[in-house]
């Protein structure tokens, strides 16, 4: 293709509201602009990025044994409220009315379209195990659209769902697509890891998270660099601590912390580690009538150590907090601890609270904790002298550097990741709630055992640019690239020679499949440069006059300082060579 049939519209300053390098890069080389917020166009130079995404995932998924189909962006709310996510899934889902005031959605995900194609057509275990994929718009109402294509509103995603007779082959096919989403990525070039997850709203019990390695990764990616160990942090276990608790050696003390209100200040003033405090976080729990209003609320306090934090995920499954949980009110807190927050702890209550204690702050002697009185804490608090030893003790925080790999193979470490795609085995949980059968091997009706399985299309090449970049502009890998080779001819409006030979090896590389541009703009080579580094085109052919005259051209990778001479009777050959590689 040549330049001039194309579209490229560069920028040299990035929109005040780009936030993260992917979208201040994809803005400015012109791949995507802004309509609204949290919905782009996709500019010619970007969806020609998504194709290549689009093109290796549908490979991939065929050669998996995935088919194809395409279902609605606009769905009927019945097929939602069979299985209640109509009202549960909250303001994310976009709902909407039509001219009769039916109610509709705008799809974020396709869990009940695809569950009700299959209890419609897969009639009999012989037909199984089957697997359906699109790629497809999807909508979901972000309340904070951000980051560009990184958090937008409206995207293309590949979600895929596999329907299966019975749960041993449910994960063979879990497996099935768990390699395929390998063979996507590393054909992708990126660098990513695939973790195990939560499963969050989707449901589910069995979870594969793939994360692009960036440090502007939103999502905290937990790894023992001795083993295969990877999870996301919501889902790596904090082990117990194998050592027992020491003794009390202090007597315990009520002392002055004037307007030292957090862990950090209270240990800053007393000159101790932080890790000797305990942080205290108020809890409130709700019970309903069958008409929905509140019956009874029960406050929970759950202690921590001051250098740990929550992790809502682990808190969420504990059985008292199973139907919900909320952070308590400042009048709930007053009225049980006889105190405002900043100075809370066990000991001296107002009233009786549930007590649930972290594995680590259980083993731990000596500590302070807030004292139940505005600017004071208590130092040497301990367990069976001070207070009854803990009934319910549970992992609730999120793991650190340094914490023990709970593969028993080394420590963790922790890096930033993007996600990019998500696996899930669900079991019955869309069958069972849309009464989706099949005939068993047996004669007897059977519940689908279901798999789904996402890929964010138009968040992939987001997240490879946050991992690939420079001062000058993106680097893609060969296979996103949106041209693989760019031809710079320089002053071919002036050199016949030039022309000749630039149009000669792009007729050549086009005829071998490769996916190269002849930038036929005349522009000065300062500018064209720029262009093409900003835009991240893999590889260079530069070819001017003078260095014709001497038998040769140039030839610069993106990621390369300066260009390397080639003889010009050698260049498609190594270019060849090189998009080989």
């Amino acid at each position: 293709m040549k330049a001039s049939q194309f579209f490229i519209s560069t920028l040299k300053e990035a929109p005040a509201d780009a936030e993260v390098i992917s979208h201040q890069l994809m803005t400015r080389a012109g791949m995507i602009k802004k309509l609204g917020a949290g919905i782009y166009t996709y500019m010619p130079m970007g969806l020609r990025v998504i194709h290549k995404v689009e093109a290796i995932v549908r490979e991939e998924m065929n050669r998996a044994g995935a088919v194809e189909l395409t279902m609605p962006v606009i769905q009927p709310a019945e097929v939602w409220q069979e299985t209640g996510r109509f009202d549960k899934m909250g303001a994310e889902l976009l709902r909407i009315q039509d001219r009769h005031e039916r109610d509709f959605i705008v799809q974020p995900t396709s869990e009940e379209v695809v569950t009700d194609i299959a209890r419609q057509e897969l009639r009999s275990y012989k037909q199984l195990p089957k697997n359906f994929y699109q790629i497809q718009t999807k909508f979901r109402d972000e309340r904070r659209p951000r980051f560009g294509l990184m958090r937008g509103r409206e995207f293309i995603m590949k979600d895929a769902y596999s329907f299966d007779k019975d749960p041993a082959s449910a994960k063979a096919s879990y497996q099935v697509m768990a390699q395929a989403y390998r063979r996507i990525f590393d054909r992708f070039g990126l660098r990513y890891r695939a973790v195990a997850a939560d499963s969050g709203a989707i449901g589910g019990d069995l979870s594969e998270e793939f994360q692009v390695i960036a440090a502007t990764g939103e999502d905290a990616i937990v790894y023992c660099p001795q083993s295969d160990y990877a999870a996301n942090i919501e889902k790596a276990q904090a082990l117990a601590p194998s050592d027992p608790r020491p003794a009390a050696q202090e007597a315990q003390t009520l002392i002055p912390t004037p307007s030292q209100s957090t862990c950090e200040q209270v240990a800053a003033l007393l000159g101790l580690p932080l890790q000797r405090t305990v942080k205290s976080l108020v809890l409130s729990t709700e019970t309903l009538n069958e008409a929905g209003d509140v019956t009874a609320v029960k406050v929970w306090l759950l202690l921590l150590r001051g250098d740990h934090d929550m992790n809502e995920v682990k808190v969420g499954k504990l059985t008292p907090f199973a139907a919900g949980y909320r952070f308590a009110t400042v009048a709930e807190i007053e009225d049980h601890f006889g105190c405002k927050p900043g100075y809370l702890g066990p000991l001296n209550l107002k009233k009786p609270v549930g007590l649930i204690v972290d594995r680590e702050v259980a083993v731990m002697a000596d500590w302070i904790c807030g004292a139940n009185q505005e600017d004071h804490h208590i130092r040497g608090v301990n367990w069976g002298r001070d207070l009854p030893e803990p009934e319910i003790v549970a992992d609730l925080r999120n793991v650190v550097a340094g914490d023990p790999s709970p593969d028993g193979q080394g420590v963790l470490a922790i890096e930033r990741g993007i996600e990019i795609g998500h696996i899930f085995y669900l079991g019955t949980k869309y069958s069972k709630a849309m009464n989706a059968t099949f005939l068993g091997e047996d004669g007897k009706p059977a519940m689908f055992e279901m798999g789904c399985y996402g890929i964010g299309v138009t968040r992939l090449p987001a997240a490879a640019i946050e991992q690939n970049h420079d001062e000058r502009g993106i680097i893609w890998p060969d296979a996103l690239a949106p041209f693989t080779v760019v031809i710079c001819p320089i002053g071919a409006d002036r050199s016949a020679a030039v022309k000749t030979a630039a149009e000669e090896l792009h007729d050549a590389l086009v005829a071998l499949g490769v996916d190269v541009l002849l930038d036929d703009r005349n522009e000065r080579p300062g500018a064209m440069f720029a262009d093409w580094e900003l835009i991240g085109v893999p590889h260079r052919v530069t070819i001017g006059d003078r260095g014709l005259k001497n038998g040769q051209v140039e030839y610069q990778h993106r990621r390369d300082a300066a260009a390397t001479p080639v003889a010009h009777a050698d260049i498609l050959a190594v270019l060849k060579e090189r998009l080989g590689a």
